[in-house]
């Protein structure tokens, strides 16, 4: 299976520790916009903010809320039809 071309981002945690992630999707839930971020060895979401063209991400501190988001981005992916 051929490796499929990602996009990737460092992102600096509040200790100053940075890891590249792979850019795995971008989706809207509830008028908001994430990104969904995976390393070798955890996987993450965080909110898009800004307008077009000038947009950064920011962290999710309520680990509730970032796994509420996974899990509904999860069960739409299963339930999407497949192409």
């Amino acid at each position: 299976m051929a490796d499929i071309p990602r996009d990737y981002i460092t992102i600096e945690d509040n200790e100053g520790i940075q890891k590249r992630f792979a850019v795995e999707a971008l989706f809207d839930m509830e008028e908001e916009s994430y990104a969904l971020l995976a390393a070798d060895d955890e996987t993450i979401v965080m909110k898009i903010e800004g307008e077009e063209g000038n947009q950064y991400l920011v962290g999710i501190n309520n680990p509730m809320e970032s796994q509420a988001i996974l899990d509904a981005y999860q069960i739409a992916v299963e339930e999407a039809p497949a192409e």
